[in-house]
């Protein structure tokens, strides 16, 4: 599968709607960047969940309000 898409102003390229459904692309995923050659490679990165919680839970942890918080961040990015 393959579309042709413009390089807008800032270099903002729309990745098409069919392409997004099928490898499951939502708004405020992450991308790897690569290049090979002439070719410009997009991968969705895979969120490590040791790594959220990090970003999420302060120390020093407060079990009843630091879950409740990660609970609502996992809402807010439909997890």
């Amino acid at each position: 599968m393959s579309e042709i898409v413009r390089v807008g102003k800032k270099y903002v390229v729309v990745i098409p709607k069919s392409v997004r459904k099928r490898v499951g692309l939502k708004e405020g995923d992450l991308l790897n960047v690569k290049v090979e050659g002439e070719r410009i490679i997009l991968e969705r990165r895979k969120l490590d969940p040791f790594d959220i919680l990090a970003k999420v839970v302060r120390e020093p942890y407060e079990e009843e309000k630091d879950e409740k918080m990660a609970e609502e961040w996992l809402k807010k990015r439909g997890g």
